[in-house]
């Protein structure tokens, strides 16, 4: 069951490769549904709560951060979004919320499971363990070619880059991959856009896509 199946709020979750543009839609997504008078609440991961950006640092910005282990990478994510869904998410689902996450558990598909190449079925127990049934009613993924994503990332970045931001074209293209499979597995959850695109196309794209789900 997803989120608003199960809930009276609904859950958007925002993916793809990094420089893809998903934390510039949430933003003017958040903006749009705020305006027409529903209660939005914008979320990350890793992160979203003390202990989850405690987690984020950790996993992407700590200098001790390059000797950590695929499995390892895997359960401290698991563990931000464990905290994520039972502090912030739960609590805004049944208040009728709408929340827009900036990653969720199809990240740990992807990047643990595809591109660390960490076996299928640990990744799928952990995962639902962490989400307690939680599944997002859309997932928006914002496709874009993997040279195009470290180009994007090299022309933001003002300070050191970080752990997936140092990531070889090798990495991207397998996270990419690893998405598209995703959204030809499971096209009745997942809406795939040209990150590529206009940014104003893109933003008409989804919010008439989101408002036909509310």
């Amino acid at each position: 069951m997803t989120a608003g199946e199960e809930y009276a709020g609904k859950l958007f979750t925002f993916e793809g490769s990094e420089g893809s543009g998903k934390t510039t839609q949430i933003e003017l997504l958040a903006d749009e549904l705020e305006g027409m008078g529903h209660a939005v609440i914008v979320t990350r991961e890793p992160g979203g709560t003390e202990i989850g950006e405690e987690i984020r640092h950790l996993l992407i910005h700590n200098s001790a951060s390059e000797k950590m282990t695929p499995e390892a990478e895997l359960l401290l994510f698991a563990a931000a979004r464990a905290q994520l869904v039972r502090e912030v998410m739960l609590p805004a689902l049944q208040e009728g919320k709408i929340i827009l996450c900036d990653r969720f558990l199809d990240s740990t598909t992807v990047y643990q499971g595809a591109a660390r190449s960490i076996s299928s079925d640990p990744v799928s127990f952990i995962n639902q363990f962490a989400v307690q049934g939680i599944v997002p009613d859309l997932t928006f993924i914002l496709d874009v070619p993997a040279e195009e994503s470290i180009a994007r990332v090299r022309r933001r970045i003002t300070d050191l880059p970080d752990r997936m931001e140092q990531e070889n074209i090798d990495f991207y293209r397998k996270v990419r991959e690893g998405y598209l499979l995703l959204a030809r597995s499971l096209p009745q959850r997942f809406h795939v856009v040209d990150g590529t695109e206009a940014l104003k196309n893109n933003q008409e794209v989804i919010l008439k896509t989101v408002l036909e789900h509310i």
